[in-house]
């Protein structure tokens, strides 16, 4: 294989020329003042996406454990260890459910915020989830690159993370949608988000005419 063909571009996908065509304005009016919410185990890409995503929609970005961190003027790492994590879940639930109320924005929550009822309640009520849904090894791959996870300081994190994710995929899936967040350029997966986003909310809209938002 020569230099050349190792520098041609991939094969658009399906969702990227559907993306191409989502009309952004439109989307961003039908969530009203609704934020996308962004759930998954830790290592999905919440943060790294939604920040993308948050840019592609004109949207503010906000990272749940970033706000959570600056009320408490402490790293999740220091809450965990100075005040437990019954302590974190229940500041995580005041913070996300303050920038629910500040929306429409773009928000990563944490791995375990999710799993709250109050919390999933809240996300109903004033968000659109999307689990960004994992592969065990992609998601190991990532969070080895961090060492302050906290629930990761164990001495077996691939066993700790297998139990996470079988605990907690079950309640993920009862985001309202659904993303594949696979070992691709993040943009891929941005326009998969768009591209479900949009066919989502023509069927909220009971608009079932072609599968984009645009006029």
């Amino acid at each position: 294989m020569t230099g050349d063909e190792n520098k041609r571009p991939l094969p658009e996908s399906s969702a990227g020329r559907r993306a191409k065509h989502v009309d952004v304005a439109r989307l961003v009016r039908s969530l009203g003042e609704r934020s996308i919410v962004l759930v998954g185990i830790m290592g999905c890409g919440k943060s790294t996406i939604g920040k993308r995503l948050a840019q592609r929609l004109g949207l503010d970005f906000v990272d749940a454990d970033s706000e959570i961190e600056r009320a408490a003027n402490m790293s999740i790492a220091e809450i965990f260890a100075a005040h437990g994590e019954p302590y974190f879940r229940s500041g995580e639930e005041r913070v996300i459910a303050r920038l629910l109320r500040e929306g429409p924005l773009v928000l990563a929550t944490g791995g375990g915020a999710f799993m709250s009822t109050a919390t999933r309640a809240e996300i109903a009520a004033h968000g659109l989830s999307i689990w960004l849904k994992v592969d065990f090894q992609t998601a190991m791959a990532r969070v080895r690159r961090r060492t302050t996870r906290p629930l990761l300081q164990t001495p077996d994190p691939e066993g700790t993370m297998r139990k996470l994710m079988a605990d907690r995929e079950p309640v993920y899936a009862k985001a309202e949608l659904t993303v594949v967040s696979k070992e691709v350029p993040h943009d891929v997966v941005v326009d998969e988000i768009l591209a479900t986003l949009a066919d989502h909310l023509l069927q909220e809209a009971g608009d079932f005419a072609p599968q984009t938002l645009s006029s």
